[in-house]
């Protein structure tokens, strides 16, 4: 009997690196396009007078008078 259990216990699947690092891609870029979003959206009530960070790119849209 303990000769079944250290043999399954020997051998633990491991979770793949890919997926890790596809979890962790996918994360950042996430984060990354919805505040370049965010930036870009109208600014919500006591932000009107804030200037956009240097790093975020500006996006031409018709409606917007800026």
């Amino acid at each position: 009997m303990n000769l079944l259990m250290e043999a399954g216990a020997a051998h633990t699947p491991q979770f793949p690196l890919y997926f890790t690092l596809v979890y962790v891609v996918g994360f950042i870029a996430a984060v990354s396009i919805g505040s370049i979003a965010w930036y870009n959206s109208k600014r919500p009530p006591g932000w009107e007078t804030k200037d956009r960070p240097k790093i975020v790119p500006k996006l031409n849209n018709e409606s917007d008078p800026d």
